[in-house]
């Protein structure tokens, strides 16, 4: 890939160039990114058009949902003609059109232990956009112990939360949440509900959590720090985390073993 931006290039980026921390210099770490975006839902679509729109060299999702009625009053990359189609593809033929720079790989499957590795390996930074806990321990677990950076988030009805690991660095999701929740202790957003505005709002979260890390921009990331969101009352709040020493995930401790779940 050229390290020189082309006029087109220098053009379409141009808003974003003229951000003092990121310039060309920062344009050019973004198209040698590669980001993984697993689920092409609530968080992913936003997370991946922002991204698709900076300019970030590769893009992956991983999904093996159709197209539903009831997820177009959030998931933005689909539209009433995509129903009963798989999510990546819908997605994928919006961010093309979006920018046939990006490369856009899919993935049409169910997260689990044995694939997550080998998909995870090809990218620089993970963003989990699933709805579930046994998918977000999975990520979790399996980011951290190939040093994958990646964002946490989640949402339900008002209500949204980020979180950026760099694993080594910073708590890990399983620091702050140690284990997933009972089942149906705490309801997902099929069974809560959920405002698709507040989807959009952490996803692009997340997705300016990319790129920073992308442009090196680590010292502003959201490391040890969780951010919530309350979008009935337009707040923001910071709750500073830290690592535990005997997480199962990151911990210091010989032949730990993290507990990984079956995933989306």
């Amino acid at each position: 890939m050229s390290l020189r931006l082309t006029a087109d290039q220098i053009e379409r980026y141009s808003r974003q160039m003229m951000i003092p921390d990121l310039g060309g210099k920062g344009q050019i770490r973004l198209r040698q990114g590669r980001v993984l975006i697993v689920g092409a839902g609530g968080l992913g679509c936003p997370a991946a058009f922002y991204l698709a729109a900076a300019g970030v060299g590769a893009l992956g999702l991983v999904d093996d949902d159709q197209v539903e009625l009831s997820n177009l009053q959030r998931q933005i990359l689909h539209s009433t003609s995509d129903l009963g189609r798989k999510k990546v593809e819908s997605a994928a033929e919006k961010l093309r059109g979006l920018n046939p720079e990006v490369e856009i790989r899919t993935y049409p499957v169910r997260l689990d232990e044995e694939c997550a590795p080998e998909i995870f390996a090809a990218y620089d930074f993970i963003i989990d956009g699933t709805d579930n806990f046994s998918a977000k321990f999975l990520i979790n677990d399996i980011a951290v112990s190939m040093g994958k950076p990646f964002s946490h988030a989640g949402v339900v009805r008002f209500e949204g939360q980020c979180l950026t690991v760099i694993p080594e660095e910073s708590a890990c999701y399983r620091c702050v949440f140690k284990d997933p929740p009972a089942p149906h202790e705490i309801p997902n957003c099929q069974q809560a509900g959920i405002l698709g505005t507040v989807a959009g709002t952490i996803g692009s979260i997340q997705a300016t959590e990319a790129i920073k890390y992308l442009a090196g921009m680590v010292d502003d990331l959201l490391l040890n720090r969780l951010l919530t969101y309350d979008a009935k009352e337009i707040k923001f709040r910071i709750v500073e985390v830290k690592r535990d020493p005997q997480c199962r995930a990151c911990g210091k401790k010989e032949g730990k073993e993290a507990k990984h779940t079956v995933a989306v």
